[in-house]
C-alpha cells in the first residue's frame, strides 16, 4: 500500500478534482492507498470539503474494494507545511509515502512513474517539473536558489522544492521536520546515506486560488540552507566547523600582529624609516579583533561538542541498511512452521535492526 499526503491550505476550490484524479490512478494502478489531506489552518471551508471527502468515499462501495482510503487532519492553525507534512508522515501506513500540493499543479498520474523509479532500487524520489507554469519572477530565482543547494550540499537535484515526492517509509522514520526545511527532505536522506533521485514530471497551470508564498520564502529559504550544511555537514563535529575558522581568524590576528610588530622594531631600529605608531593604523585593531573572534569561536565549539556528547538524541547519527543478525533469526524461526516461506535478504528493508522497524503512531 502506498499513501498519499498532501498539504491544504486555503484550497477549497481544488480538493475535489484532486481526489478524483488520485482515484482514477489508484483504479489504474490497481492498488490499495490511502489520501491523507493536512488542513494546515485553513481560512476557507476547505475543512468542510476534506470532511465531506472523507464521508462520501467511506460510503462508496468501490473505493472499499480497492482498498481506498481519505484521511482528513485537522491543524489548529497554520503551522507551516513542514508541520503539515509531519503531521501526515506520522499518520501514513504505507510502505510508500508520496507528497503533493494540493493547488493541481502535481499531476497524479506521475505517481506510477516515480514507483516505478523506486524500484530501480532509489530510496527517495523528486520531481524535477522541467518546464514551469509560473511568471519568470518565480522561476529564475528558483532555479538560482536550488543550483545553489546542489553545489552546497552535493546533492545534484534540478528542482528541490517541487512538491511532488517519493519516499520509502524507512526513510521518514530518520528524518525529523521542523521550522521550513521540507524542501530538504531529499537532502537529509542524503546525508544519511538513502539513495536520492529524480524524475522529469508535467507541471500543470494553476487553476485556482492564488500562490501562498512570496519573496520572503528565498530569504528563510537560504537561511534554512546554511542550518542543512550545518547539520549535515557538522551536526556531531560542530568544533570541525567552529574551530577551523577560529583557527584561521586567529592566524590571520597573529600573523597579523606579528608583522606589525616586527615593523615597529625595524622602524625604530633604521634612521632612514618613519616611526609606525600602531594606535594610528586601522589594521592593528583589526588584527586585535580577528584574535577575539578567533578565541570565540573555538570557545564556542568546545561547548557545542560538550552539548552533543552528553545531550545526543536518541536518533543515532548513522543509518543501517541491513543486519544479518536479523535475517538469520527470521529463518530460524520460518524453519518447520508450515505455511511460511524462507526470508531472503531482499525482504529486509533498509533501517531494520535486530529489534525490527516500529510502526509508525497515527
Amino acid at each position: 500500500m502506498w499513501s498519499i499526503v498532501v498539504p491544504v491550505y486555503n484550497e477549497q476550490d481544488s480538493l475535489r478534482e484532486l481526489a478524483e484524479r488520485i482515484a482514477t490512478v489508484a483504479d489504474e494502478y490497481d492498488s490499495s492507498c490511502e489520501v491523507i489531506l493536512i488542513d494546515d489552518g485553513s481560512t476557507d471551508e476547505s475543512w468542510q470539503v476534506i470532511q465531506a471527502l472523507t464521508e462520501s468515499e467511506a460510503t462508496t462501495a468501490a473505493a472499499e474494494a480497492k482498498h481506498r482510503h481519505i484521511r482528513g487532519i485537522r491543524l489548529r492553525r497554520n503551522f507551516g507545511k513542514a508541520a503539515a507534512l509531519d503531521a501526515g508522515f506520522r499518520a501514513a501506513q504505507g510502505d510508500v509515502v508520496i507528497t503533493m500540493d494540493a493547488d493541481l499543479q502535481d499531476d497524479p498520474r506521475e505517481i506510477p512513474n516515480l514507483l516505478n523509479k523506486l524500484d530501480e532500487g532509489f530510496d527517495v524520489i523528486s520531481g524535477w517539473k522541467q518546464k514551469r507554469h509560473d511568471p519568470w519572477h518565480k522561476v529564475l530565482p528558483s532555479r538560482c536558489f536550488n543550483r545553489l543547494i546542489s553545489w552546497l550540499t552535493g546533492v545534484q537535484l534540478h528542482d528541490h522544492n517541487c512538491g511532488l515526492k517519493a519516499y520509502r517509509r524507512e526513510v521518514l522514520e530518520e528524518i525529523h521536520l521542523y521550522g521550513e526545511m521540507h524542501r530538504f527532505v531529499p537532502v537529509l536522506a542524503a546525508a544519511r546515506g538513502f539513495r536520492v533521485s529524480e524524475i522529469v514530471i508535467q507541471h500543470q497551470p494553476r487553476k485556482h486560488g492564488i500562490s501562498k508564498y512570496g519573496v520572503e520564502r528565498f530569504v528563510k529559504g537560504f537561511l534554512d540552507l546554511m542550518t542543512v550544511y550545518f547539520l549535515t555537514g557538522y551536526g556531531n563535529r560542530p568544533q570541525h566547523l567552529l574551530g577551523s575558522v577560529g583557527l584561521l581568524s586567529l592566524l590571520c590576528g597573529g600573523g597579523g600582529l606579528l608583522i606589525l610588530s616586527v615593523l615597529w622594531v625595524v622602524s625604530r631600529l633604521s634612521t632612514d624609516l618613519t616611526d609606525i605608531h600602531l594606535h594610528s593604523r586601522a589594521v592593528f585593531y583589526f588584527c586585535i579583533l580577528a584574535l577575539l573572534f578567533g578565541g570565540q569561536l573555538i570557545s564556542m565549539g568546545f561547548l557545542a561538542e560538550l552539548f552533543t556528547a552528553y545531550q545526543r538524541p536518541e536518533r543515532q547519527p548513522y543509518s543501517i541498511a541491513q543486519d544479518t543478525d536479523r535475517i538469520t533469526k527470521a529463518r530460524t524461526s520460518s524453519i518447520g512452521q508450515p505455511g511460511t516461506s524462507d526470508i531472503s535478504s531482499g525482504d529486509i528493508s533498509a533501517g531494520e535492526t535486530t529489534a525490527g522497524r516500529q510502526e509508525p503512531t497515527a
